[in-house]
Formats: structure tokens, C-alpha cells, sequence
């Protein structure tokens, strides 16, 4: 194994992604940016065709892409326990944090500095996704073919305002096609015969292990535990409290959303407001958005804000001689179980498949342009972030927006601190975080 390339223990992986669950801010792109970051550009512990052929795979599935992404990297790492850590970890911090803000938001009260800190850790963020947009569209956009992709993609989902899965799919299409007619101009993420270079060393992180083999008897022994893990406790709520009650409802409807989350959390957000508020009624639209704008400000993916609708829906409809406390730990608990669960499976389950794929040519060019297309989709959540982070709602005053001065100085320090000095993340966000407490309290 080349030496600047290295193969993590289970428990520096372990560490890895106990941190990544208390760091990963700013939605899909932000958490796939500090794990390209962390992973491919710091730590080499994998590589960047690896790294690009499993987002690849992730885009194309229902659910929060970057924890996927988590657990296909840690599959790949340390095979199905090595998944399973990973995706786990990428979400337990944020579900215990949001759940702790819940409590709080439903009780009636409001800790200031929490706010505060979540406040300065988005100049961060946005630095973090600044330096991974110039770092992944410089490793894929290398002739014009490419940088004709990411711009399609980009005035498709910005100004024509066109579904995330049908920009992945017709970018897919172009390759697969293009691929067949110049396949020169559209291999540009994959190495020679399947093969990945890192600063010029040929490396195959585990092309050849056991576990990325795909076989019938694995595939049958990981449907049936997941979908046996899936569907156990709804079944089981519903023979305890009933098929009608509101748990055993966010069990069904949670495990249907699963299901339709293609295209990310804002894709599927719209429908799970409408069915919430107007057709169950577990919860009122200003607790939506108040929801929403906690989940945002934590770490986690955003699809976690399904946690505090799970949770508002059991405080405000408890069983009979349940106090709502503990009818609410209920609800989130199931809404995050069938949310989340469904991650493994498509994973555990495909991801073998997908690594088998890696030495086809079409397929690889198939992949790359979706990968171009990827950066115009993270240029445009990452214009979205910064949009939200520098000209904060609460700043319109007279009609006109009104730019966050902290938040502009901070992000372009933090992008200086990374990308000149640099300045690993976690001092960097640690900065941040004591600088959004000092302007609050000022």
C-alpha cells in the first residue's frame, strides 16, 4: 500500500465518525464537503474516484444522500459493521440535539446561547462548501463537454426549477450515450483499468476484499434483517396501541416517505407539510417552520426535521394516561427509525452491485457526468445556503435585504484559514462558534 495513502483502524474510524456527527452543518452539501475534506484531501483514506463513484450512487437513491454516503464509506472501510457505525453516528448526535430543542421549543422556553452557537458555526459551513466546489469541479471539469453538464445542471434546478432526479437522470443519460460516441471526453473521474491515483500512487482500496463482492446469499440475509428491523416495530405499535393511533400512523406514513425522498429534503419537505398539517394534524404550519429552522441549525442531515414533526404530533396527541413528554419520545423515536433505517438497506444491500460496476467504461462515463452535474447541484444549494446565511430574514428592513457582516468576515477568514494556512476544521469551526456566542452577547 502506498505510503501516503492509509487504512484506518476501526476505532480511529470509530472517532472519525463520532466527530462527523457533531460537525456535519449545512445540509447535504456542507457534510459531503467536510467528508471530501476529511477523507479524500486530509486523511487519504480513501480515494477521489472512490469517493465520487459512491456519491454518484447515493444521488440516484430516496433519502439523505450524505449519511449513505457515510455508510458506503464505512462499509467500504470495515464491511457491514464498519457501515453500520458510520451511518449511525452521522445521525445520533443531531437526533439527541434536536431532540433536547424539541423538548425545550414544546415546553415553551428558549436557550439563547444555543442559538448563538449554531448562529456562528454557518460562516464555517460556508467556507467548507467554497473550498469543495473549487476541489471537486476541479478534479471532474476538464474540457468543455463537462463544464457544458454542470451548467445545464445548474440553470435547470436554479432558474427552471426542474426535479433533482430528472437532472441526475438525464445527466446519466448523456454520459451512458456519450460514452459510446467519445468515451475520452467523458472519462474523467476514473482511473486506469478501474484503478485510482492519489497524488500520483496507484491505489484499490478494497477492490479485492471479500465483503465488495456481491453474492445472492449476502443480498437475502441483508433484506431480511433490514426489512425485519424496518417493519417490527411498526407492527409492533400498532398491535399495542392500536392501527388508528398517531405512532402507529408516523410508523406507515415515515416508512411510506422513505420510500419518495429522491431528490433530497427539500424535494420531499413540501409533501410531508401538506400531509402532517393538513391531513394528520399532528402539527400546526408556524411549528413546521419553526421545526425546519431547528433542524437547519444543527448538525445531522435536514431530512431530521421528520424527527420533530414525529415528536410535535406525540406530545400533541398522546394516549390515554400518557404524559406528552413521554408520548413524544415515542413518536420521534418510530419517525426516526423508518426514516433512517432504509439507508442501510439500500446500501448494505446495493453498494456491492455498484463496486462491481467500477471497471465498465460506459458506466464510468455515465457516472462522471453525473458528477459534473453534482457541481452545478452544490452551487446551487451552496448559493441557497449562502443566501440564508447572509441575508437572514430578520434583516429586511424598508422592502431591502440587509447582509450579515459577521457571517461575510467570518466565512471569507475561515475559507482563508482552510485553503491558505491550512487550518484543519475543527479549530476552524470551534472559531466560529466562540465568535457567534461574542456578537450575540454584544
Amino acid at each position: 500500500m502506498p505510503a501516503d495513502f492509509s487504512h484506518p483502524t476501526f476505532g480511529e474510524a470509530f472517532r472519525f465518525w463520532l466527530k462527523l456527527g457533531f460537525i456535519s452543518f449545512g445540509g447535504p452539501t456542507g457534510q459531503i464537503s467536510i467528508m471530501h475534506e476529511e477523507l479524500v484531501e486530509r486523511r487519504k483514506w480513501i480515494s477521489e474516484e472512490r469517493f465520487l463513484h459512491a456519491l454518484n450512487y447515493c444521488m440516484l437513491l430516496p433519502g439523505p444522500e450524505a449519511q449513505q454516503l457515510a455508510i458506503y464509506i464505512g462499509w467500504l472501510l470495515h464491511r457491514t459493521w464498519g457501515g453500520i457505525v458510520a451511518g449511525a453516528l452521522f445521525v445520533l448526535p443531531s437526533a439527541f440535539i434536536l431532540f433536547c430543542l424539541s423538548w425545550l421549543y414544546m415546553e415553551g422556553q428558549d436557550v439563547w446561547w444555543i442559538s448563538a452557537i449554531f448562529y456562528g458555526l454557518k460562516p464555517a459551513v460556508l467556507a467548507v462548501v467554497v473550498a469543495a466546489l473549487i476541489r471537486i469541479g476541479g478534479k471532474v471539469l476538464k474540457n468543455p463537454v463537462m463544464w457544458a453538464i454542470s451548467a445545464l445542471s445548474f440553470i435547470s434546478i436554479f432558474f427552471l426549477k426542474l426535479p433533482f432526479p430528472l437532472i441526475i437522470a438525464a445527466a446519466a443519460l448523456i454520459g451512458w450515450i456519450g460514452g459510446n460516441l467519445r468515451a475520452d471526453l467523458f472519462l474523467v473521474t476514473s482511473g486506469e483499468s478501474g484503478r485510482s491515483s492519489v497524488h500520483g500512487c496507484s491505489v484499490d482500496l478494497a477492490t479485492n476484499a471479500e465483503h465488495t463482492r456481491p453474492s445472492w446469499s449476502r443480498a437475502l440475509r441483508i433484506t431480511a434483517t433490514c426489512l425485519l428491523l424496518w417493519w417490527l416495530p411498526v407492527c409492533a405499535l400498532g398491535a399495542w396501541l392500536g392501527w388508528g393511533s398517531t405512532h402507529a400512523q408516523q410508523g406507515f406514513y415515515f416508512s411510506k416517505a422513505a420510500l419518495v425522498t429522491i431528490g433530497g429534503a427539500y424535494a420531499v419537505l413540501p409533501y410531508v407539510s401538506q400531509q402532517a398539517v393538513g391531513h394528520y394534524g399532528w402539527l400546526t404550519t408556524p411549528q413546521m417552520m419553526d421545526g425546519l429552522g431547528m433542524a437547519e441549525t444543527t448538525p445531522g442531515p435536514l431530512i431530521m426535521v421528520l424527527q420533530f414533526v414525529g415528536f410535535a404530533g406525540g406530545w400533541q396527541h398522546p394516549p390515554a394516561g400518557w404524559s406528552p413528554l413521554a408520548s413524544a419520545a415515542l413518536g420521534a423515536g418510530i419517525t426516526t427509525w423508518v426514516t433512517f433505517l432504509p439507508c442501510f438497506l439500500w446500501i448494505l444491500l446495493g453498494a456491492p452491485y455498484i463496486e462491481k460496476l467500477r471497471g465498465n467504461v460506459r458506466i464510468a462515463c455515465a457516472l462522471s457526468s453525473i458528477t459534473a452535474a453534482v457541481v452545478g447541484v452544490i452551487l446551487n444549494l451552496g448559493l441557497w445556503f449562502a443566501h440564508h446565511a447572509v441575508f437572514p430574514h430578520s434583516s429586511v428592513h424598508g422592502g431591502k435585504w440587509q447582509p450579515d457582516v459577521f457571517v461575510i468576515a467570518a466565512s471569507l477568514m475561515s475559507f482563508l484559514l482552510m485553503r491558505k494556512w491550512k487550518w484543519q476544521m475543527i479549530p476552524v469551526i470551534a472559531l466560529c462558534a466562540v465568535g457567534g456566542v461574542i456578537v450575540k452577547m454584544l
